[in-house]
């Protein structure tokens, strides 16, 4: 583990207890801790993207805001689904998001997660024929879509009258750099080695859609493995990212004791159904940053990831959120790795 951010599902809702009662705390909200966590030496602000629901949903604005109110820390996505994005609209938004950011994003695309609405893609405007359930082939069609477009590939006819006959154009503004900053959110092994062949950076999070009696962990690190060898085997030589995303809390104060002391008991992984498969969750850490250390560290795909994503309690508000990255920052990361973002951008590891 060379790098650590910070995950925000970004909840809303006006309950007892919540900071955050609505979309505009929340946007506000999450802009002050990516602020805070980049002056910590954080190395990334990360949010997830779910439709239909209160909590964050359209997230380009959101990391264009980050990007523009933050000097060092990477922003990014966690992760967008792609049956609800038009491919060229998304590869101009993420290009100049690029350019804004001076690259310093990371932009997690998948098929997307279970949600409350029924195929709520489509009344988006976008239908599967082939998968009408999950929507996944369509999915993959449309991400294949969008790598042709910010790779600069020459797509719509252009206009005789305009550009002279036989010309096609490619969608503006490119960035050269974008395809580098592009994950798959991987779910399974399988996924995981198709992201390897494809050349792009993997996200892996707290929950596989694969149950084989593993520790949670090992099958984590099986992914990355299998990752980084269809990677290899497909011909690349670049130095691919990995990401891992952990709820990791350490008890530091009595306020921390109150919110997290009990899951310290809950040390154990979970199996339960999600999107019809049997599937496994990671467990919570939560506890003094001595046993943290030693925790994360027998953590196998911890260790093996670049970069770690550590689930934030968004409801909480920006200073205990910005308290937890602190403790982590202080009293943990060092001892895993961990180099501060004022060492210069998160390196994948070089494929052997």
């Amino acid at each position: 583990m060379k790098a650590f951010g910070f995950l925000s599902f970004g909840h809303y809702a006006d309950v007892p207890g919540s900071v955050t009662r609505t979309a505009g705390d929340m946007l506000k909200q999450t802009i002050e801790i990516a602020e805070g966590a980049d002056e910590l030496g954080v190395n990334g602000a990360y949010v997830r993207v779910h439709h239909w629901a209160r909590q964050a949903a359209s997230p380009i604005p959101l990391l264009t805001a980050m990007a523009a109110r933050t000097e060092r820390i990477e922003v990014g996505t966690g992760v967008i689904d792609m049956r609800y994005e038009n491919p060229f609209q998304f590869a101009e938004e993420a290009a100049a998001l690029d350019y804004i950011a001076d690259g310093r994003i990371a932009l997690g695309v998948s098929r997307g997660s279970p949600e409350t609405a029924m195929r709520g893609y489509e009344v988006f405007g976008f239908h599967d024929p082939e998968d009408p359930e999950r929507g996944s082939v369509m999915a993959r069609e449309k991400f294949e879509l969008f790598l042709r477009a910010i790779d600069g590939e020459l797509i719509a006819p252009g206009d005789p009258r305009m550009v002279g006959a036989g010309h096609y154009l490619a969608i503006e503004p490119h960035s050269p750099t974008l395809r580098d900053h592009i994950w798959w959110g991987a779910g399974s092994r399988a996924t995981a080695e198709t992201t390897g062949r494809m050349g792009l950076n993997m996200m892996s999070s707290t929950l596989l859609t694969e149950a084989t009696g593993q520790p949670f962990h090992e099958l984590q690190r099986e992914q990355i493995d299998l990752f980084r060898a269809a990677y290899k085997e497909a011909g690349h030589t670049g130095s691919p990212r990995v990401s891992v995303s952990r709820s990791v809390f350490p008890l530091v104060s009595d306020k921390d004791r109150a919110y997290f002391g009990l899951r310290s008991e809950e040390s154990n992984d979970q199996i339960g159904i999600i999107d019809g498969m049997r599937s496994t969750f990671g467990k919570t850490y939560a506890a003094e940053p001595d046993v943290l250390i030693e925790q994360l560290r027998a953590d196998e795909a911890v260790m093996a990831a670049d970069t770690l994503m550590l689930t934030i309690p968004n409801q909480l508000g920006p200073e205990y959120n910005l308290h937890v990255l602190q403790a982590f920052a202080e009293h943990v990361a060092p001892a895993l790795g961990w180099k501060p973002n004022t060492e210069g951008p998160v390196q994948g590891d070089p494929i052997a």
